[in-house]
């Protein structure tokens, strides 16, 4: 039986992209109790109120990560907490770093306090590739909340409150990414490519849900869980978006991007273990694999890491036109 089931489940952020595919699918399996969603979107969470109207056990409140006594109060009673609100286009935090900073670091120090504070049972953290080696100030502040929720299971001896973390790739559809970026630039000219080698990550929703789930049910505290996800080449999606050949520009790496993304750096390998479908990063400032029951799991070489043009696993725009053709009304 799910840690979820019948219980309190408080999710930040939860007008987003995530949360259109956390709440309907935790609502259908694991008949929360309640699930209360919590963002800043009024807009949003008034469209997400009245498709769930006749749901008796969701619960709206308009309230910002960065407001401590807003989140506190309405965290009472909270079992479960997952952290997804983020400013977390790079672009946008490129140009407005201080707001990215109050949401992704004052923001993740509020949902920590707020989790302490009410004696919530378990955390998890929606984290991303770009935490890993950033090389922009997005990436950069996402590291730092990682360190954050890592750090947090040592802030009291009780251990009441247990923090971890689930990092991911580029997410299939979600708002503000390439794909939809990509379907609209198709409709009056050439995609806009930045460099013909660039390679990502890729994972959908539902996977991204399952893996968050999964993440509840076997932490202890202090661990990434990295998920083992396939690759894609950026061309690769440009030809699942446009029926015709070659059909883009290529413009040059934009401020802040990399050509390949990482989830798991060299530095980290040292405390890294390999499961059968992720990898579990154990905290280095209490790396002790007996306490986290990995102590017989495959420990990962000491010069691993985990690169998208690196990895054993990929998809091509056949591939991804299927998943579109599937699903019509994703984005």
């Amino acid at each position: 039986m799910s840690r979820l089931k019948n219980k309190v489940i408080f999710l930040t952020g939860g007008t987003g992209s995530f949360g259109s595919a956390f709440v309907p699918m935790t609502l259908n399996k694991l008949k929360p109790k309640k699930l209360i969603i919590y963002s800043r979107d009024e807009s949003k969470q008034w469209d997400m109120r009245n498709l769930y109207s006749k749901n008796k056990n969701i619960e709206f409140v308009i309230g910002d990560v960065r407001d401590y006594d807003t989140l506190k109060k309405n965290m009472r009673g909270v079992d479960y907490v997952v952290h997804a609100a983020a400013t977390k286009i790079v672009p946008t935090a490129e140009t407005n770093p201080f707001e990215c900073v109050k949401t992704n670091i004052n923001g993740s120090m509020n949902v920590i306090n707020a989790s302490l504070e009410n004696n919530v049972k378990s955390v998890v953290a929606l984290s991303t590739d770009k935490a890993c080696n950033p090389a922009n100030l997005y990436g950069a502040t996402k590291l730092a909340a990682d360190k954050l929720f890592v750090s947090a299971n040592t802030f009291t001896s009780e251990k009441i409150t247990n923090f971890s973390i689930v990092r991911y790739g580029n997410v299939i559809g979600s708002r503000g990414s390439v794909i939809p970026f990509f379907k609209e630039k198709a409709v009056t000219g050439k995609i806009p490519i930045t460099n013909i080698e660039m390679t990502r990550f890729i994972i959908s929703l539902k996977e991204c849900v399952e893996f968050v789930w999964q993440s509840f049910e076997q932490m202890t505290g202090g661990e990434i869980f990295v998920k083992k996800i396939p690759s894609i080449n950026i061309i690769e999606i440009a030809n699942a978006i446009t029926k015709k050949k070659n059909n883009y520009n290529v413009i040059g790496i934009r401020p802040g991007e990399k050509l390949h993304e990482q989830m798991i750096s060299i530095e980290d390998a040292p405390f890294t273990y390999e499961f059968n479908d992720h990898f579990r990063i154990l905290p280095s400032i209490m790396n002790d694999s007996d306490y986290y029951k990995i102590n017989k799991k495959k420990k990962v070489s000491d010069n691993f890491y985990y690169i998208s043009n690196r990895n054993n696993k990929w998809i091509k725009s056949t591939d991804l036109r299927d998943w579109l053709k599937k699903y019509p009304n994703y984005f």
